[in-house]
């Protein structure tokens, strides 16, 4: 039960935190799905525990690990392979990988284990039962993982400035749930204590991983690792364009993130004090703050170059945390950044949600979507006009004869049914688009209406091609953060951005940009171990190595 009901200062408005450019520098939260799913645990004081261990010297076997979690028990059964390194790929393509994962419904028993043991590293190719909930694969970052083993067996410690460079020993190439594959359909444990928030099975999945790589690494380097060390090895992951239109194509959970993110900011702001402790955990998270970034180091120069750049500002603005102190005032702080960049006002933002659990937590409980969309249908076309004319200027303000304007159309790839974006004018495809094209889908609406009133069904069966485009505009209408307020065919569109924005709700670190397409990212660096599980260890808020 809370302490006091939250006053809510007004939420930044859409047309400011839904641009892709802001989107683009969004980081981890307290509210993150895997920061979620953590501190459930350490609530609950669980405990991972080995159940199946037959895994040779070599690290090649079957392993399975089990946990409790909201009264019902899950286990990871693990797979790890002997890979030639000619097979060692991130790419969704790819047929083979170092390690291949289920998240099985229960304890699961020799019997499944052994089944798992056959099909798992099939992945897509595999069959899977209503009891398998999630299917993970992934691959070792060969150097670190080398060098760990190496130091293991001297006797050693693995080199902490290594850990910092890549941290983790492994990365996932994808993490499959809600019935992809013949899994188990999400709607069997998605009212189930624990699981019940938005990609929660996917990340305790993610979390058992990280502990199976710690133990692997430990077996075949025949050494333990100091628990300061192993903290702060996550699990590493690859993300391509597959996960970018998951964004547009959900707009209510969108708007659901967004909209608990923005609430959780306001909350804070609108504290009238600041006590002696919040002050004091204010400047020790900036400073842990500065070290993050110190340790965040990107081989992409233009993404590092913003990296290089917050630093510098952060450093510039941390004399406002000292000065906070005597004005106590969170709204103080936020207002002394308010000519800030993005980046660091998004930084900001996160610090400050950080603070104050007791206004944050509860909004986690409304990330997901249980209904559906709820809208209300329109009266009249004149109806759709002002609703369009209210919200959607950001959308009617492009030249859609410009061909860069609508340079880019989204597809999805016939032989690996994944999201690809190709050059309407330089590419074949373009009659095969997805509707990713919504801003243009809208203006082209707009400029379809009659100059006198019509029922919107009458509209509609004139104009079929406009259904999705009216059901949008509809959405908007009562979801505000349910829209991307930028082009997403215009050739200055970057899917980096889409993606950077749903990873930080993930719980995502040291985003690693390959591309304007792809991205590596580090999940659970600092979280606690496997038999840390209590409250007081739900600290790890971007984490920085202690030297």
């Amino acid at each position: 039960m809370k302490d006091h009901v939250p006053h809510t200062e007004p939420l930044r408005p859409p047309e400011t935190v839904m641009r892709l450019a802001r989107m683009g520098q969004m980081m981890p939260t307290r509210l993150s799905f895997l920061r979620v799913l953590v501190r459930r645990l350490c609530t609950e004081r669980a405990a991972v525990r080995r159940i199946h261990w037959n895994v040779s010297d070599e690290g090649h076997g079957q392993a399975a690990y089990a946990v409790d979690l909201g009264g019902s028990t899950y286990s990871l059964v693990a797979i790890s392979n002997d890979l030639p390194a000619d097979q060692r790929s991130d790419r969704v393509i790819a047929t083979a990988w170092d390690a291949a994962f289920v998240l099985f419904d229960g304890i699961a028993s020799s019997d499944d284990i052994a089944r798992i043991a056959i099909q798992a590293p099939k992945q897509e190719a595999g069959r899977f039962s209503p009891r398998d909930l999630v299917l993970s694969r992934a691959n070792k970052s060969v150097r670190m993982w080398d060098s760990t083993v190496a130091a293991l067996r001297a006797g050693e410690q693995p080199d902490p400035q290594m850990i910092c460079d890549i941290g983790y020993l492994m990365r996932t190439t994808a993490v499959y749930g809600n019935g992809k594959f013949g899994i188990a359909d999400r709607t069997l444990v998605a009212d189930r204590p624990g699981l019940e928030g938005p990609f929660a099975a996917e990340m305790l999945t993610v979390y058992l991983i990280r502990h199976f790589t710690l133990d692997l690494v430990q077996h075949v380097g025949g050494g333990t690792l100091d628990p300061n060390l192993a903290r702060h090895i996550g699990i590493g992951n690859a993300t391509g364009l597959g996960m970018a239109p998951f964004l547009v194509n959900h707009p209510v959970l969108l708007h659901n993130w967004m909209q608990a993110r923005e609430t959780a900011l306001a909350r804070v702001l609108a504290r009238e004090t600041m006590t002696e402790a919040q002050a004091t955990r204010l400047r020790m998270l900036a400073m842990r703050a500065q070290h993050h970034l110190a340790d965040w180091i990107v081989p992409a120069e233009d993404h590092n170059r913003i990296l290089r750049q917050l630093e510098e500002d952060w450093a510039l603005f941390a004399h406002h945390f000292d000065a906070v102190h005597a004005e106590r005032s969170f709204a103080a702080l936020w207002n002394a950044a308010a000519g800030e960049s993005d980046t660091l006002q998004e930084l900001l933002a996160a610090l400050l949600i950080e603070v104050c659990p007791e206004d944050v937590d509860d909004l986690a409980q409304d990330m997901g979507d249980r209904f559906g969309p709820l809208i209300v249908p329109f009266a009249d076309t004149e109806a759709l006009k002002s609703a369009i004319e209210a919200k959607w200027g950001w959308a009617l303000a492009h030249d859609y004869e410009d061909a860069d304007q609508c340079r880019r159309f989204w597809y999805v790839s016939e032989a690996k049914l994944e999201p690809r974006l190709g050059d309407r004018f330089a590419e074949p495809g373009a009659e095969l688009e997805t509707p990713l094209d919504i801003a243009r889908r809208v203006a082209q609406l707009y400029a379809d209406l009659p100059t006198a009133a019509l029922p919107v069904s009458e509209f509609t069966a004139q104009h079929p091609d406009h259904a999705h485009a009216i059901n949008r505009v509809a959405l908007l209408n009562r979801y505000s953060y349910a829209e991307i307020h930028d082009n997403l065919i215009a050739a200055t569109c970057r899917p980096i951005d889409m993606l950077r924005c749903k990873l930080s709700f993930f719980g995502a670190t040291k985003f690693d940009p390959k591309s304007d397409l792809w991205t590596r990212i580090t999940l659970a660096q600092g979280a606690p171990l496997g038999d840390e599980l209590r409250p007081e260890m739900d600290d790890w808020w971007l984490p920085a190595m202690e030297r």
